[in-house]
């Protein structure tokens, strides 16, 4: 007689296990290639069809009901466990990344909607249908609200990416190992062989369990020139180090954020023309920036009373104290006592803050999805303007005026819309390139031209800073969309724009 309450706590273990591969795919993807709304929608799309196909596929299985449910739950197993490390290897070494994770995604789902179909025949002769139905539907659904759950909030903090797919692909060899000994009244074969090779893929997959930093250590490896000298992976990104002849670099999910050698010209471009550009400013505003660098160009002022930092990431906000080098690069500004860190979503946090500013150094990332791309929104603009005293500049990094020029304009335009009258200006940066700027205020204003010698600064002076306003032909400026959160335009001219380069 078969178990069958045995058989429903398989249901439960089946369903959340299939939703974390889903789920790992989907964070890979947007961790490695940004637009993270556009890759969940996109593996959300391929999985669900996958199990459609999977559904429909297990009618054509018509004998041993019960070897064909385990073989499938080692087969989930191998290729759900190995998904992420499988993933990140193929990003790293191939350029058709996304065959793989299209392909690995299809099969993940046609196999798990092999299971529960196979599952629901093999119960049917225990069970009133509309009981079986009721019951198996009621655990599938209760498994993808547990993963759902506990995806974002303990897995991925707690055993990152890899670790969190193998250890549900260890979850479906032990029931693909259980069910031999559920299932064994109507296993037609003798099972000794399935639970040696479930037992094998068990063991293989403990191993790849054990040694998941040596093999994401390996696939990223590839991903970087400099050696990998520090690595984490927050709830938000992935962050790594490197360290070379040229210095250390920062990469945010494999996007360099800048390089110890030559940071300085884009932290003193990016916070020197809006200091200059009002008297004495007291109170600072920060959003993005975590590490440290344009505090320490803004605590340069003594008028400076209070600044305060706003991140969402804690990873990034305490870097500084895990990595020392970055403490000596920002000259241990985390340590004055004139700054606040607030970790929380920038765009939140300015629509519940009632504190107004005398100055604001906008340093997010670039708009690469949806999540960034609303840091750039007119409607994040007019919430920054309500918090900003009369007198109060405003700069902000608005990526390459070269490589993306409509990007660019696209983030002056929405300022613009946004009320505020705004300036450009570009730095040349040798680990980016021409990199682009904006100084916005409330009302018209002249841009500063003189640099107080008593800031001992590298790149700029009273001679450079005018010509950083002067731009050449080919960045002047481009009629652009509007960038709304309606609409998100910015960042489908960013994608189309940067793809170009690659």
């Amino acid at each position: 007689m078969i178990r069958t309450p045995l058989l429903f706590l398989n249901v439960l273990v089946v369903a959340t296990c299939g939703l974390i591969y889903e789920l790992v795919a989907g964070t890979v993807a947007s961790f490695v290639l940004g637009d993270s709304v556009r890759q969940f929608s996109l593996c959300i799309g391929v999985y669900l069809f996958a199990l459609g196909m999977g559904a429909w596929l297990s009618r054509y299985v018509k004998m041993g009901l019960a070897r064909a449910f385990i073989e499938v739950e080692l087969g989930v197993a191998l290729l759900g466990g190995f998904s992420a490390p499988l993933l990140f290897f193929s990003y790293a070494r191939l350029s058709y990344f996304h065959v793989i994770l299209f392909g690995l995604l299809f099969l993940i789902g046609v196999l798990v909607g092999l299971e529960l179909p196979l599952l629901m025949r093999i119960l049917k002769e225990q069970l009133d249908f509309s009981d079986l139905i009721s019951k198996v539907l009621t655990f599938d659904y209760i498994g993808a609200l547990f993963a759902s759950i506990c995806f974002p909030i303990f897995l991925v903090p707690h055993l990152g990416l890899i670790r969190t797919s193998i250890f549900f692909g260890i979850l479906n060899g032990i029931v693909g190992l259980w069910g031999t000994w559920i299932l064994q009244p109507i296993l037609k074969k003798n099972p000794v062989l399935l639970r040696v090779r479930a037992s094998c893929l068990l063991l293989l997959l403990v191993v790849g369990f054990i040694k998941s930093d040596k093999l994401l250590s390996l696939a990223e490896e590839e991903l970087y020139p400099d050696a990998i000298v520090y690595a984490q992976t927050t709830p938000y990104q992935r962050i790594h180090i490197t360290q070379g002849g040229n210095g250390f670099q920062l990469f945010l999910n494999s996007n360099l954020q800048f390089n110890s050698r030559d940071e300085y010209r884009y932290h003193e471009a990016l916070v020197h023309p809006a200091m200059l550009s009002t008297k004495k400013p007291r109170r600072v505003l920060v959003m993005g920036g975590g590490d440290g660098l344009a505090l320490r160009e803004i605590l340069k002022y003594e008028s400076v009373e209070s600044v305060t930092l706003v991140d969402l990431d804690p990873a990034m906000t305490s870097l500084w104290k895990h990595y020392k080098s970055l403490a000596e690069l920002n000259k241990h500004s985390y340590d004055d006592p004139r700054v606040t860190v607030i970790n929380n979503d920038a765009f939140v946090w300015l629509g519940e803050t009632s504190s107004e500013f005398d100055l604001a150094i906008v340093d997010f990332p670039d708009p690469t999805s949806f999540s960034l791309g609303k840091l750039y929104s007119r409607r994040f603009f007019r919430m920054l303007f309500s918090r900003l005293t009369d007198d109060a500049p405003v700069a902000i990094q608005c990526t390459s005026p070269f490589q993306a020029r409509q990007s660019y304009w696209c983030i002056l335009n929405t300022m613009k819309a946004a009320g505020f009258h705004v300036h450009a200006y570009h730095a040349a940066v040798p680990s980016f390139g021409v990199w682009g700027f904006a100084l916005a205020k409330k009302m018209e204003f002249t841009v500063p031209t003189e640099i107080p010698d008593n800031l001992n600064l590298r790149y700029l002076n009273s001679k450079t800073l005018p010509s950083l306003f002067q731009l050449p032909k080919d960045l002047q400026s481009l009629k652009t969309e509007i960038n709304t959160l309606n609409n998100q335009a910015l960042v489908r001219y960013y994608e189309e724009e940067w793809n170009r380069w690659k």
